[in-house]
């Protein structure tokens, strides 16, 4: 009897082992992306616009960490696309990483590819788009990984989860916006709106139907996953007479603190809590979102509006109308207010608790330093430029290179099938080779160069990075995102790095994790990483017209010595130039 009850009792833990197994091991998610047009009409203004499965924004893309993602991306359009998901860390699988003529050639014109990659230590809020021209100006959406079944929350369980999506409309086809800034040499026209969830609101003529709107009921808390997909603008966010509790930026948890007034930079995700009125406040609540700029040129200054409202309990004789309430509007920062980005920016810190360390670099291997920023290029001969000058087209650089795509390969095909010496070189610069005061009085020559160069790295080095804005043509913000990795936030100021001074200030404790950081204005951020992911990726400001100008350049990690430190090979399906 003993032993059948021992027998028992060990099948009894097996059993329990093995559905926890099952349940952390993660399962295969397919999803079908068709690339098509569709009619759309904003503003009282009907276009072709490019979509994901006629969607604008496109669908939702749901996963847990540890799933297998599998998307095929089918292209019905005349343009080529490719799909980033961004965030994502894509450990061995850089073929799945998207940018066009960095980790592959874009899809052609009824061909597919499937994006297959692992999902590996991940979940928050993150987000794919499109990554090759402007395309992304309409081809983006929400990519959701949940934690591990049966994985709490490291904050209270919300009622409701609901993304918004930070967007631009312009009437224009954007990829024309940006044919006419390249040729002109000038800054692009800027966008007609900004949006929530492709949605412009009662602020614009002739779009009040068009607005955005989220019932929550009373004494309830919503998880808000915000995502900034704006093409060119960083921007506040609020939502009046209600605190905001910041838990996330860029699926990486954070120490809970309050705000009213949210800063998105383009490419970066903010998970808020949201905690109604206990009782129905019988009024309805404007969310605001608004530009945030310092730099000169063109910009998006108007405000995307949509409505907070509370479900109303129908009366014995009629339903409550939300028509007749009182709308409450909320402030938001001036457009240039640097002071207030930066002190919000100081208050993220990383949970650093033993469930979810942070995981900084303590010593460090390799050093670097660049300046990320504007510049000019001369203009062609027999023509006239709208540049900062009549003879000059504007630029843009990261140690006075402005990057060069490939067009007939991507880096990584040619760095794994051995080629790379005909597509690329190793010698991008490590600091700047001509140091001046790059917060002070620009220098007289603000010509760059341009290349295709990259850093190498040796696989699990340790990274520090330091990225210094320059005044040269106006002081802005540059918001930096890196592929293939998470960085440690561990520094920032204004004016020029000291390298004396300011690295006794880094924080090394709690240093917030993430992909895309803004370089403030004026002034400068330091970063921490490992190298623990081979293949080549991409690092670029997300400003799209920046990127466009040459803001980015590109990382190569090398393969390690063991076999699950190198990357995998290509997949059958991978597109063709």
């Amino acid at each position: 009897m003993a032993t059948c009850l021992h027998y028992l009792l060990v099948g009894f833990l097996i059993a329990i082992t093995l559905s926890i197994d099952a349940a952390s091991a993660g399962i295969t998610r397919r999803y079908k992306f068709d690339i098509q047009l569709k009619n759309i009409t904003r503003l009282c203004k009907t276009k072709s616009i490019v979509t994901v499965n006629g969607k604008f924004p496109g669908p939702k893309v749901t996963a847990r960490e540890g799933d297998n993602l599998q998307i095929k991306v089918v292209n019905h359009v005349s343009n080529n696309i490719s799909i980033h998901w961004h965030g994502i860390r894509q450990l061995r699988s850089g073929w799945a990483d998207g940018p066009s003529y960095v980790t592959q050639c874009p899809i052609q014109t009824r061909q597919s590819y499937v994006y297959n990659f692992m999902v590996t230590g991940q979940r928050g809020t993150l987000w794919w788009h499109a990554h090759i021209q402007w395309m992304r100006a309409t081809v983006y959406g929400p990519l959701i990984i949940l934690p591990k079944l049966h994985q709490p929350y490291p904050f209270p369980k919300p009622y409701k989860q609901v993304p918004i999506i930070f967007g631009e409309w312009f009437n224009a086809d954007p990829q024309t916006v940006l044919q006419q800034a390249l040729q002109t040499g000038g800054g692009p026209n800027a966008s007609d709106a900004h949006t929530f969830n492709g949605l412009p609101g009662p602020l614009y003529n002739c779009s009040t139907k068009d607005t955005y709107k989220l019932t929550v009921k009373p004494g309830k808390t919503y998880l808000l996953r915000l995502i900034n997909a704006a093409l060119d603008d960083e921007l506040f966010f609020t939502i009046a007479n209600h605190t905001l509790t910041v838990v996330e930026a860029d699926a990486s948890y954070v120490k809970p603190f309050q705000t009213n007034i949210v800063l998105l930079g383009p490419g970066q995700t903010t998970n808020v809590l949201l905690k109604t009125k206990p009782i129905n406040p019988n009024a309805t609540f404007y969310m605001l979102a608004r530009t945030y700029f310092t730099g000169q040129g063109v910009i998006d200054n108007t405000t995307v509006a949509g409505i907070l409202k509370y479900q109303l309990k129908p009366t014995s004789n009629h339903f409550n109308s939300s028509k007749n309430l009182p709308i409450i509007k909320p402030s938001l920062p001036p457009i240039n207010s640097t002071s207030y980005a930066a002190n919000f920016t100081k208050m993220f810190r990383s949970l650093a608790n033993s469930r979810f360390p942070a995981n900084v670099p303590k010593t460090v291997d390799k050093k670097f330093f660049f300046t990320v920023g504007l510049g000019t290029n001369p203009c062609p001969k027999n023509q006239t430029c709208q540049g900062p000058t009549n003879t000059t087209k504007f630029a843009a650089s990261i140690n006075n290179v402005s990057f060069i795509l490939p067009n007939k390969t991507s880096l990584l095909q040619a760095y794994f099938s051995g080629m790379s010496k005909r597509v690329f070189s190793t010698d991008f610069p490590s600091a700047p080779v001509f140091p001046f005061n790059y917060t002070g009085l620009p220098p007289n020559n603000t010509n760059v160069s341009k290349g295709t160069k990259l850093v190498v790295l040796k696989y699990n080095t340790t990274v520090e990075l330091v990225l210094q804005g320059t005044s040269i043509l106006g002081i802005e913000a540059h918001p930096v995102h890196l592929h293939g990795f998470n960085f440690y936030v561990v520094g920032q100021g204004f004016g020029n790095f000291d390298p004396t001074r300011d690295p006794k200030q880094y924080n090394l404790v709690d240093p917030v994790e993430r992909n895309t950081i803004n370089v403030p204005s004026g002034g400068w951020v330091a970063i921490r990483f490992l190298a623990d992911n081979p293949g080549v990726w991409l690092m670029h400001c997300h400003i799209e017209i920046h990127l466009s100008w040459g803001l980015s350049m590109a990382w190569v990690v090398l393969d390690g010595d063991l076999p699950n430190q190198m990357i995998l090979p290509p997949p059958s399906d991978f597109p063709k130039c």
